[in-house]
């Protein structure tokens, strides 16, 4: 499930991806410079098949693109950006001891 289409909803603060009549979705808070990304969400049906890694490098991308800085306060995305080190430099320097890299 690599090739999934991935919305902005600006209306409700998230990146979205439409499955099968289901939502999987990024939550994202933006202030000056920054993107938080605090809860990500994808249906049981699809856990596992890349749907949230494809929101986390959806996400990081727009935050690259924008000149934002992200602060994964999200376990998952947590987890994902301390796996993907060529997302490292567009993380908050605030975030990088606490996330070890």
């Amino acid at each position: 499930m690599a090739d999934v289409t991935i919305t902005d909803n600006t209306g409700r603060s998230r990146f979205e991806v439409s499955l099968e009549g289901h939502t999987a979705f990024a939550e994202y808070r933006l202030r000056p410079g920054v993107i938080e990304l605090p809860h990500t969400v994808v249906p049981p049906a699809f856990e596992g098949k890349g749907v949230a890694s494809a929101l986390a490098r959806h996400a990081f991308a727009y935050a690259r693109e924008k000149g934002l800085k992200v602060v994964p306060t999200c376990e998952f995305m947590a987890g994902w950006v301390k796996k993907h080190p060529e997302a490292h430099d567009v993380v908050d320097p605030g975030c990088k001891a606490e996330l070890g890299i």
